[in-house]
């Protein structure tokens, strides 16, 4: 432990190297794939570390999946310090289990702790602790296509008391759960109501980062949407309406240059849009077709070019009255890439084109690419992470 004048600077960090294994003396039978629903099964493990101000991290442990013990004033349930992640683990043709750009993750989960004050923690121990994990629990990952391992890390404050301050104590816990597609309706297009009365982010808040406290303020607006017959909100933000985030996704569209060539358009990170890992990896692999890469079933002729920028719904509205806007659709790590069939904007209705399969051309390229470079059946990058034992 280092001192630094008066105050104690804590070094002890989360590690690989201190880990306990306790395992469930019976495990749990596995369902069958086509009966999972996102999120609601859960596996025989999970992993735990505390932190104390005065010795840090206490030695990681995997333990049998159970509720934990905490106190009602504790800074989680008061002031929502509470952070997470959404990571899937799919089984290679090898047989290993692997993860898909896992260090993207770790790193936007250490930035959205600091924005809540919460403690520092080394992000490659961590990622060493869920690959083994994931190892473990490994049986409970689906073989079927589309289906994964969903993996969700967390920390939260468990600082007890109803005064307002950084919380100083905290529980980081992963917890997993096996995982089918996340629309049951496969890829039949969502629609979408345009909102905005009510925001999901704006300048200078918290939507750059995946905190939980971004997400509650957000039901009651899809409730509504529903009520009125939409699957989904589309966010939208300040006088001029522009788009944000679709849901929990990030929103691309596909618009037809004046030259026949296609933009793949999302808003640019300024500090309000998530920055998804499926997002990173969609500009990425439109940026490479066709000089790196070809994407499945679009031919080598078809030239992409990936854009941020941003979009209002006058912009869109108009794109669409010019057929100009050939797709629209949602990316992110449970759903992927889902379609959008038509948004719900002023009264009216702004319809996308309609594709037999649920996702145009771009998207459903996009779809099976990203799959497969999950699944470990595309080389792409170092994008799909083995979980090897080090």
């Amino acid at each position: 432990m280092a001192v630094n004048g008066s105050a104690k600077q804590v070094e002890h960090q989360v590690s690989d190297l201190d880990l306990k294994v306790n395992l469930s003396e019976t495990l749990k039978e596995i369902p069958p794939p086509e009966t999972l629903t996102f999120g609601q099964t859960m596996t025989d493990h999970m992993l735990i570390s505390t932190f104390h101000p005065s010795t840090g991290w206490s030695d990681p442990e995997i333990k049998s999946y159970g509720p934990l013990s905490l106190d009602p004033a504790s800074s989680c349930f008061q002031y929502s310090t509470n952070v997470f992640e959404g990571m899937k683990a799919y089984i290679g043709p090898d047989g290993k289990p692997r993860l898909f750009r896992p260090t993207l993750n770790m790193a936007r989960m250490t930035r959205s702790a600091g924005r809540v004050a919460l403690p520092p923690f080394d992000t490659d121990e961590l990622l060493k602790l869920i690959k083994k994990l994931v190892q473990l629990e490994s049986r409970w990952i689906p073989r079927t296509k589309g289906y994964s391992l969903y993996v969700r890390p967390t920390i939260i404050g468990s600082r007890a008391t109803l005064s307002v301050g950084p919380s100083d104590h905290a529980i980081l816990y992963v917890i997993c759960s096996p995982t089918g597609p996340y629309f049951r309706t496969g890829h039949k297009p969502v629609s979408l109501l345009a909102v905005d009365e009510h925001v999901r982010s704006w300048p200078g808040g918290t939507g750059g980062y995946k905190l939980a406290l971004n997400y509650a303020p957000t039901l009651m607006p899809q409730q509504l949407a529903a009520k009125l017959g939409y699957d989904q909100c589309l966010w939208l933000l300040g006088e001029d309406k522009r788009v944000t985030e679709v849901g929990a996704m990030n929103f691309f569209v596909v618009v037809k240059r004046d030259d026949g060539d296609l933009d793949v358009i999302t808003p640019p990170l300024d500090g309000t849009i998530l920055p998804g890992v499926t997002r990173d990896s969609t500009l990425a692999l439109v940026a490479a077709h066709p000089s790196r890469t070809v994407l499945p079933n679009l031919p080598a002729s078809t030239k992409l070019y990936a854009r941020e920028h941003q979009l209002t719904m006058h912009e869109l509205a108009e794109l669409a009255q010019q057929d100009r806007l050939l797709e629209a659709f949602g990316v992110g790590t449970a759903a992927v890439v889902a379609g959008v069939g038509r948004i719900g904007f002023q009264g009216k209705d702004i319809n996308l084109p309609p594709h037999e399969s649920g996702l145009g051309p771009i998207g459903r390229a996009l779809y099976d690419r990203i799959v497969d470079i999950q699944e470990g059946k595309f080389e792409w990058e170092g994008w799909s992470v083995v979980c090897d034992l080090e």
